[in-house]
């Protein structure tokens, strides 16, 4: 009998120091970005079997998200995002959805907010 699973793994709050944004300080200063990352995919098979090699590798995850938020500049966290939830589905073979939120701490308006928050999900086609 066929089961429709639904499964996923996160990885949250994941912490960066980065330099992007619109204003030149920002670029200049740097500021704290903060990403969660929603993984879909079907881990039923490492679940039964407690199979490492049947799931996705965090470790990887976490330098392919690091890699995409310190190795170049944005002006914009939806363009962090798009860009990290492509790269993990192209790299990881084994997702069947990404879903990326790119916090950025203390954005630059004129009060206070805490974080904006740029989310994407992308499907495999």
């Amino acid at each position: 009998m066929a089961h429709h699973t639904q499964a996923c793994v996160r990885l949250t709050n994941l912490v960066f120091y980065a330099h992007h944004g619109v204003l030149k300080e920002e670029h200049t200063i740097g500021g704290k970005y903060e990403v969660d990352a929603e993984l879909s995919f079907d881990f039923t098979d490492a679940a039964q079997n407690d199979d490492i090699t049947k799931t996705v590798d965090y470790g990887a995850v976490y330098r392919k998200i690091r890699e995409a938020l310190t190795l170049k500049k944005y002006f914009l966290i939806e363009s962090v995002a798009y860009n990290i939830a492509c790269e993990l589905l192209q790299d990881f073979q084994i997702l069947d959805r990404v879903s990326i939120k790119v916090r950025k701490r203390n954005p630059p308006v004129d009060g206070i907010c805490d974080y904006a928050e740029a989310d994407y999900s992308l499907k495999r086609a």
